[in-house]
This record gives structure tokens, C-alpha cells and sequence, in this order.
């Protein structure tokens, strides 16, 4: 796969990708404010399968904050989170502790690039995609990159997080 990052994808996440030497293509897209779901709309815009697109979720795990990577298409399962973190209790974080930690805002939150690194799970279920598709920072930008990269770049763990809505 291409390395592909111009100008107007410099976003911190693509800038991480590429001081680490990883593959990866940036795929954009004109992003509609009223969109409800980020993460389906992206599968859409894109005409991407919906399980091949993951959204990156901040929850508290017993009180400390962890990085959940889910296909956009199913749920967090938080205490499946907990149990992955070697924690008892999970619940999402506040939006606007999320956008502080990681220096992105809701809907454009990459697992790559956070401002503070933190504990990383992604759902089991990327393991079985030669590609995924992340945020790439901002809301209309994803990033396009082997699973076990995003793996290596987030020091994240695979596990069994997602379920069905």
C-alpha cells in the first residue's frame, strides 16, 4: 500500500503513520454536519463494508481512561473493555474529556497520534481484514492501514469488545 499523506491530511495521526515508517492511504471525504453516526457515514461516503470501518471510543475503566476501536456497525461492549484490561467496570468518558486527552474533537477522534497515549483495545474482529479504516483526525478523514499496524502504532491489544447493536 501507498504511503499517501499531502497537506491537507497533515493531521497528527498521519504525521505518526509516517515518522513510524508504516503504510498507509488517507481517504477523504465531504463530511455533512447533520451526519448522526460518523463512523457510518464514512463506511457510506467511502462505499466501504461497515466492518472494515472502525470508530475509536474513550471509556473509564475503573477510573482510568482507555482507547476502544470497534467496527462503526456495532456496539462497545464495555464490560468485555473492562475484562480486556484486566479492570471490573467500564463506562464511556465525557466528550469533552475525550476531546482533551486525545486533541481531537468527537467524531474526528483517531486511535493514532493521541495527545496521551492510552491503553488501546481493537475488536478481534480486524484481525481477519487485510485493511481497516480509522479516523484519521478529523471529522471527513480516514485513514486506510493493515490491522497489526494500527496494533504496533497504538500499542493496543486485540480482543473480543464489540457487539451486535
Amino acid at each position: 500500500m501507498a504511503r499517501r499523506a499531502d497537506a491537507a491530511a497533515g493531521t497528527p495521526a498521519t504525521l505518526a503513520l509516517t515518522r513510524a515508517g508504516v503504510d498507509f492511504r488517507v481517504h477523504a471525504y465531504e463530511h455533512d454536519p447533520r451526519a448522526a453516526a460518523y463512523g457510518l457515514e464514512a463506511a457510506e461516503k467511502l462505499g466501504l463494508d461497515p466492518e472494515r470501518v472502525f470508530k475509536t471510543l474513550l471509556a473509564s475503566v475503573d477510573g482510568s481512561l482507555a482507547v476502544a476501536i470497534v467496527p462503526v456497525a456495532m456496539q462497545l461492549d464495555l464490560k468485555a473493555l473492562a475484562q480486556a484490561l484486566g479492570g471490573k467496570r467500564a463506562e464511556m468518558a465525557d466528550p469533552a474529556v475525550a476531546e482533551r486527552k486525545t486533541g481531537y474533537v468527537v467524531g474526528g477522534i483517531s486511535p493514532i497520534g493521541q495527545k496521551t497515549p492510552l491503553p488501546t483495545v481493537l475488536d478481534e474482529s480486524a484481525i481477519v481484514c487485510e485493511t481497516v479504516y480509522v479516523s484519521g483526525g478529523r471529522r471527513g478523514l480516514d485513514l486506510e492501514l493493515a490491522p497489526d499496524d494500527l496494533v504496533a502504532i497504538t500499542s493496543a491489544a486485540y480482543a473480543p469488545i464489540a457487539r451486535a447493536r
